[in-house]
């Protein structure tokens, strides 16, 4: 699935428009980012968890030519799954999806 189609799988299922559910899907994934670029953690229950984890320096081998070089250290980003996630790619039982809840127009 690409992000055209879970787009299209989000709109239909929230009963929005596609250009409703893009902007809510850009404006979550740069949420994510910032936070996560700025070392907080997002816990997204029931989903998963994206933080940021610091890799060592460490030395590497060129499998072409067999030559030692040295990686720099850096800082990558990083997703756990969470337990409904989990399950329900593992096919041991359904997760329920969230509620999606209906927003009434006030009356005045």
């Amino acid at each position: 699935m690409n992000k055209s189609e879970l787009v299209d799988a989000i709109a239909k299922e929230a009963a929005v428009t596609k250009t409703a559910a893009e902007k809510a899907l850009s404006a979550t994934m740069a949420a994510i980012v910032k936070a996560v670029s700025k070392g907080d953690t997002v816990t997204l229950v029931g989903f998963g968890t994206f933080k940021s984890s610091k890799r060592a320096a460490r030395t590497g081998v060129n499998p072409k030519t067999g030559e030692k070089l040295q990686i720099a250290a850096t800082t990558v980003p990083r997703f756990s799954a969470g337990t409904g996630f989990k399950t329900a790619v593992s096919g041991k039982k359904a997760a329920a999806a969230p509620a999606v809840k209906k927003v009434a127009a006030k009356k005045k």
